[in-house]
């Protein structure tokens, strides 16, 4: 059992011991700290955060825990229930909040949860933020409202509806083509807040959604997150179905995976370049993802006469590249799409909307669009080291050591050859050094993995 603190939020395992799981009194001075961190960021009457949740069992629990502690503070709240991530950091914008929480650990499985703190913007905090969140709750530093003083919990269950409706306006989003195309499409849900918000959407776009593990009630049917080797049920159904394509969320719809009419995997790693090929087609510019993503999103944003340029891992770090050069599409390759034109924020909503207007204008099956883009296969290993060793020296030499190659330092050292890269990254928390490599044939990117496994190995004297 688990309790993760860091500059990104709270995660933990639920039940246990203080200080060792997510705990009742864990998530209360968690959330004390956020409330004293959002009442320090500006100085006014009148305080608002927005809370939604995603449909895991201990949801509802922790959502009150965190709600009322807010209120304790003087603190009023917007509950949206059960709801997505993409879809509370919209709200926070539209209701000029001053912060919102996301309550689901993600891709974790049911015996997780999490709170997933956001700025006035809608937007994950950054790393100083985060680090106060934490300082503040290291010190105890929570000051509680006088009874006439508390907050009040107004619900609102109305924003999927708005999230959708806002995604429909989009220039981008062909309704109409859509809706003439007749598509037929099978959603896994993973019983959580997918299996509520994808098939409102597709209803909207007038696609025809088959309902497979839709029901918001927490006990997902298989590991939640949306890899090849979890999705046999939707795999099976596509064909079963014969329906156009499959689309499967995780748990609180910030990644997004599609399989072909043919029960295949489109693989996670081009949703975000299939939806990029179609954003640059029709607004050329620059992209962004983090620097373990495919390089197929380089390849088409080249290929549309655009610029791409990569961040450090994590969404943060790509939200502020994609400010920073004004990406007009960008994210990471595990599913995740960011629109700037909607919000800057991961979101399978409008990568569906977007996916579905692609298909709709070449008028192509999904196996065929697939076929369009350069295959490239990757390989995740990683190496412990003793604590001893310094890492970053030995990261500091394979710099050196490769300085004739294109190499990037923004986050560990990657080095880009000519037909393959690898990606070398210490842990925060450990000794451990990861090795992600890409190439053409899964072979080649094992054996570059292992390669480097064996020059960090001897670089480390081990």
């Amino acid at each position: 059992m688990t309790l993760i603190k860091s500059i990104s939020g709270i995660r933990g395992t639920i039940g246990g011991k203080q200080g060792e799981n997510l705990t009742p009194v864990d998530t209360v001075m968690y959330a004390a700290a956020y409330g004293t961190w959002v009442k320090q960021q500006r100085n006014k009457e009148d305080y608002r955060v927005v809370i939604g949740r995603d449909a895991r069992i201990s949801g509802a629990m922790v959502q009150q825990l965190v709600m009322n502690t807010l209120v304790g503070m003087g603190i009023h709240v917007i509950d949206l229930g059960l709801s997505t991530t993409p879809t509370v950091e919209m709200a926070v914008t539209m209701e000029h909040a001053d912060g919102g929480i996301i309550l689901t650990a993600s891709h974790n499985p049911k015996q997780w949860n999490a709170l997933k703190l956001l700025n006035n913007k809608g937007e994950f905090l950054n790393a100083a933020a985060g680090q106060e969140i934490l300082d503040i709750a290291e010190s105890g530093a929570m000051t509680f409202a006088e009874v006439d003083a508390l907050g009040k919990i107004t619900n609102n269950d109305a924003y999927i509806d708005l999230h959708i409706d806002e995604i429909l306006e989009l220039p981008l989003v062909d309704v109409s083509a859509i809706k003439k195309a007749g598509f037929k499409v099978v959603v896994d849900g993973v019983n959580s807040t997918g299996g509520i918000a994808v098939p409102l959407l597709l209803e909207a776009l007038g696609v025809h959604p088959v309902k497979l593990f839709c029901e918001p009630n927490g006990h997902f049917p298989h590991n939640p997150e949306p890899l090849k080797e979890h999705l046999g049920d939707l795999m099976n159904m596509v064909t079963k179905e014969h329906a156009d394509f499959g689309i499967v969320v995780d748990p609180d719809v910030d990644r997004l995976a599609f399989v072909d009419e043919k029960g295949e995997m489109f693989g996670e790693e081009y949703t975000l370049v299939a939806v990029a090929d179609y954003v640059l087609q029709h607004t050329p510019g620059t992209t962004v993802s983090n620097m373990s993503s495919s390089r197929a999103l380089r390849d088409i944003t080249e290929k549309h006469g655009g610029t791409y340029t990569a961040s450090a891992v994590g969404e943060v770090n790509v939200v502020q590249q994609m400010k920073d050069t004004n990406a007009v599409i960008g994210g990471e390759g595990n599913g995740g799409i960011i629109y700037p034109e909607l919000h800057y924020g991961r979101d399978s909503l409008v990568g569906i909307a977007l996916f579905l207007s692609h298909l709709a204008e070449e008028k192509i099956a999904v196996s065929e669009l697939r076929s369009r883009y350069t295959s490239y296969f990757m390989s995740k290993k990683k190496i412990q080291l003793t604590p001893q060793l310094d890492v970053d020296a030995i990261l500091n030499a394979m710099e050196k050591r490769y300085a004739t190659e294109e190499i990037n330092t923004i986050d560990g050292v990657k080095i880009d050859f000519a037909e393959n890269w690898v990606h070398l990254r210490k842990s925060n928390t450990e000794p451990i050094i990861r090795i992600y490599t890409e190439a053409k044939s899964q072979e080649e990117a094992d054996a570059l993995a292992n390669r480097f496994i064996g020059e960090l190995k001897e670089l480390a004297g081990l």
